[in-house]
């Protein structure tokens, strides 16, 4: 469906194809991901290759060769899974890719984050196109399972010697969209922790006081985990210059135990989703969590179903001469930007922990956060305009002296 009587520009339809190609979790389509990128390659004249990390996850690395290929490289990272979908939620096929009478492009991926890596292809078709050379090699990758976590994917391929090869200078990794005119951009991000308490106490009839059972001590725990998260939430409050990613937010998202109403349960357990901001300090985050255990009594352990020791940040100064190179090329396009800490986690954490300064950027101002929401959808329009944001900052990076 396209508006009537107005042509769809081809970088458009190329970004619905790429939509179309159902790389939905946990059963994701890379194959047809990895052919349409292969294409893609060949049609913009870029060298092709696949690098497999963990088996049936493919990494698609596509490279533009500098006229200085010894200067350290410009890496431009997106991931070709998605999440899940309820399509009964939906107004258009998920997978279809369906353009409205006002432009807005409806798939899963159309903001996270099938648009910036179409972008990333478009941009170098029009630089190619005015036969733009650039002095520093530039490096595309598309990698899998980012969504759950990038376990088969970003993480093993750092550590990669297909990864150290490409002499990564700087990278660019995904934002999220913005509703109002600024551009997210984001230099860190928080830190995902799944705890859970395992708790053991007394059993025994529902109808006595029975003591030292496990459901006092996991009250304890949750009183405590909850005082802390009010207390996070009023910090976030009370200061208007603070963002979500600059405090850590608790979460309690499972509860297990009991076998029957008039059984007091010798085994309960409880989760909580953490993201600890990289303003706390990782030791003084788990040793309050690991003193809710002691101090809750005997029996209780924790496991630590993920728990992610990345806090680094890029450099937002004249320290970093990417940093400069970036936002001077967005000053010079009169776009506002607003620096912040990822309030989740992409991939651009594996990245800063090897020592890659990165900037996580998605450009999609004026545009509802719709993210792993029902109806996702990208407006042609925020898309082109990304498609030439992206044509300057990557010919400044590369040229970068």
């Amino acid at each position: 469906m396209a508006q009537a009587g107005i042509p769809e520009s081809q970088a458009v339809g190329r970004f619905r194809k790429y939509l179309q190609i159902c790389t939905v979790q946990p059963t994701p389509d890379y194959d047809g991901a990895m052919k349409f990128l292969e294409a893609e390659a060949k049609e913009i004249g870029l060298k092709f290759k696949t690098v497999v990390a963990h088996p049936g996850c493919p990494i698609a690395v596509l490279t533009w060769q500098g006229s200085e290929p010894s200067l350290p490289s410009i890496l431009l990272n997106s991931h070709t899974d998605v999440v899940p979908v309820y399509p009964d939620k939906w107004k258009y096929d998920p997978f279809a890719a369906v353009k409205d009478e006002n432009g807005d492009i409806y798939a899963r991926g159309a903001q996270d984050m099938k648009c910036v890596g179409s972008q990333y292809l478009e941009a170098i078709r029009v630089l190619k196109g005015r036969s733009f050379q650039p002095k520093r090699t530039v490096h595309l990758s598309f990698v899998p399972d980012e969504e759950v976590g990038g376990l088969k994917g970003m993480m093993p391929f750092v550590k990669m010697d297909e990864f150290k090869q490409l002499n990564v200078g700087f990278a660019l990794d995904e934002g999220l969209a913005n509703p109002t005119d600024e551009f997210k951009v984001y230099y860190g991000e928080r830190a995902p922790w799944w705890v859970n308490f395992k708790i053991t106490g007394n059993p025994g009839h529902g109808s006595q006081f029975i003591q030292n059972t496990a459901a006092e001590k996991l009250v304890k725990i949750i009183n405590w985990a909850m005082e802390f998260r009010q207390k996070e939430k009023s910090k976030l409050l009370a200061d208007p210059s603070l963002t979500l990613g600059d405090v850590t937010t608790v979460n309690l998202t499972m509860m297990k135990g009991g076998v029957q109403p008039n059984v007091v349960p010798s085994d309960l357990s409880v989760v909580f989703d953490v993201r600890v901001t990289p303003r706390e300090k990782l030791a003084n985050f788990k040793a309050m969590v690991e003193g809710w255990a002691r101090d809750a009594g005997e029996g209780v352990s924790i496991e630590y179903l993920q728990s992610c020791d990345i806090q680094h940040t890029t450099a937002l100064n004249d320290t970093n001469p990417w940093w400069v190179t970036f936002s001077k090329t967005c000053a010079d396009q009169n776009l506002k930007l607003k620096c912040e800490i990822f309030p989740a986690a992409t991939d651009g954490r594996y990245l800063r922990e090897v020592g890659i300064p990165t900037l996580g950027f998605s450009p999609m101002n004026n545009t509802p956060v719709l993210l792993h929401d029902h109806n996702e959808f990208l407006n042609e329009k925020i898309f082109i305009k990304g498609i030439e944001i992206y044509t300057r900052i990557i010919s400044n990076l590369a040229n970068q002296k």
